[in-house]
């Protein structure tokens, strides 16, 4: 008889790395490592450094932190960090679990190495406004290869299956989309220190780029008095961007500008007590914010496209320009009892798929599935006469 006993190991890349003060990617890696070291997992997660000189090992709640130094800022220095770690982790690992596709071509030595590497391919990238053609164009065909070079993919969104499915077969694709666990306790007295009141505000939190529709957002809402405000969070930089000034200039005196929060008990209670979370987003899958939202409840107006529609719901508003965006506003701000039932569905949409951690259960699965076929058979210690052994081939 044989046994087998599956290697519980995974190196995590592509984030920036843990504890997560980005949002995104981070913020999942940060929920996925802890869930799977709980689990009796091994898990390495690769962090882009700019305070060392040196790769550096570190241990934060039982998870290994390999620290890679990337001192150099923007597109290049990312490359530049996924590079090196892709070169350690191909050198140490059996099962990486990758996040996004950006560098995707790194892949080549996973396979030369015969390192079995699972990839979230995160949403349409290249897609992205910000981008110039020639970084749009790496982008497309680090999807194209990401596809290719992947021992299996994961989409974060049906949507996004879709559109790998026109590349790869299904069979290769597995849908997990970002879930969120709800609040455990919010403290509305929080919003004191933002000069804020329950139920007063409108909400957004988004990075400020043009297809998360800020522009159009806070146009709508400036376009005239509304008696209440609109609180937006995120990082404004007016010097140096432009989109940035633009947006500060298109406002308001009713909306306010907290910049960027990472206390998840601020968060929290900004979610909770808003009349309206308003949410732009055009580009990507199962947005992580978004699911936040309706896990605390909230009111959901957002941009009208496959992607936001499949998560929000059909009871959910939704806008596709600024003047639809205005009238929004004009139908929702004075209306309580619609509201009401906007909070409602918000929630019913929460508990019907993004609750009880089902995508940190599903990433586990697969991992352990792929794990379990990385692992060598094991011969019991008193083995029948004459018994063959087979050897088990690697499924990749």
């Amino acid at each position: 008889m044989k046994s087998t006993k599956i290697d519980k190991a995974v190196s995590i890349l592509g984030c920036r790395g843990i504890p997560g003060n980005y949002g995104g990617f981070e913020t999942f890696a940060e929920r996925l490592a802890l869930h799977l070291t709980e689990q009796g997992w091994a898990v390495t997660v690769y962090c882009q450094a700019d305070t060392v000189k040196q790769i550096r090992e570190e241990t934060w709640n039982g998870i290994r932190l390999i620290q890679v130094p990337s001192p150099d800022a923007g597109a290049f220095g990312s490359v530049l960090f996924d590079w090196k770690a892709v070169k350690h982790a191909a050198n140490e690992s059996r099962l990486v679990l990758t996040l996004g596709y950006n560098t995707a071509i790194f892949g080549l030595l996973y396979r030369l190495k015969n390192v079995t590497n699972l990839i979230n391919m995160d949403g349409l990238e290249w897609r992205r406004q910000k981008w110039r053609l020639p970084e749009k164009a790496w982008l497309y065909i680090n999807e194209w290869l990401g596809s290719w070079l992947g021992n299996h993919l994961i989409a974060d969104h049906p949507a996004i299956k879709t559109h790998l499915s026109s590349r790869v077969s299904g069979d290769k694709i597995t849908v997990i989309p970002y879930c969120e666990e709800p609040p455990s306790k919010v403290d509305a007295l929080l919003l004191n220190a933002y000069q804020l009141k329950p139920n007063q505000y409108a909400l957004i939190i988004a990075r400020p780029e043009p297809e998360n529709h800020i522009l159009e957002i806070v146009s709508a809402f400036s376009s005239r008095p509304r008696g209440h405000k609109l609180v937006v969070l995120g990082n404004y930089r007016p010097k140096k961007f432009e989109y940035h000034r633009k947006v500060l200039e298109a406002a308001s005196d009713e909306v306010v500008f907290l910049g960027a929060i990472y206390d998840k008990a601020v968060l929290a209670a900004l979610r909770c007590c808003t009349r309206l979370y308003v949410h732009g987003h055009a580009v990507g899958g199962t947005n992580p914010s978004l699911v936040e939202a309706l896990s605390a409840g909230s009111a959901v107006l957002a941009h009208d496209n496959p992607f936001t529609r499949w998560v929000a719901g059909p009871e959910a508003r939704y806008f596709k320009d600024a003047s639809d965006c205005s009238a929004k506003f004009d139908q929702l701000m004075d209306d309580p009892e619609t509201l009401a039932r906007m909070q409602q569905a918000s929630l019913d949409r929460y508990w019907e798929d993004f609750s009880d951690q089902r995508d940190l259960k599903a990433y586990e699965a697969l991992l352990t599935q792929y794990a379990a076929n990385l692992s060598p058979v094991r011969q019991p210690q008193k083995a029948a006469p004459l018994a063959k052994v087979e050897s088990r081939t690697k499924a990749l």
